[in-house]
């Protein structure tokens, strides 16, 4: 009988958006991140300041809640058309 509770997967791999800039050595933000069925909030470090909006990918884990990120672009995803 499944209990229904998920098990820990990691957020490595996963995109997600900035939803507070990190500002780079000067501090985290915050990013939602698509993970385990649904999305979830984690403390976000990146090299460089990234303004909040930012489509990011996890690229480390700093625990259970902190990740680090990497700015973003959607290879599969078409170029907005020019005016």
């Amino acid at each position: 009988m499944r209990s229904g509770v998920v098990a820990n997967v990691s957020a490595i791999g996963c995109i997600g958006v900035l939803t507070v800039a990190t500002r780079g050595d000067a501090g985290p933000g915050e990013v939602l991140v698509k993970i385990r069925g649904g999305s979830e909030e984690f403390i976000a470090w990146s090299p460089e300041p990234l303004p909040k909006g930012t489509t990011v990918l996890v690229i480390d884990e700093r625990g259970s809640r902190a990740v680090d990120v990497s700015a973003w672009a959607d290879p599969f995803k078409p170029d907005p058309p020019s005016p």
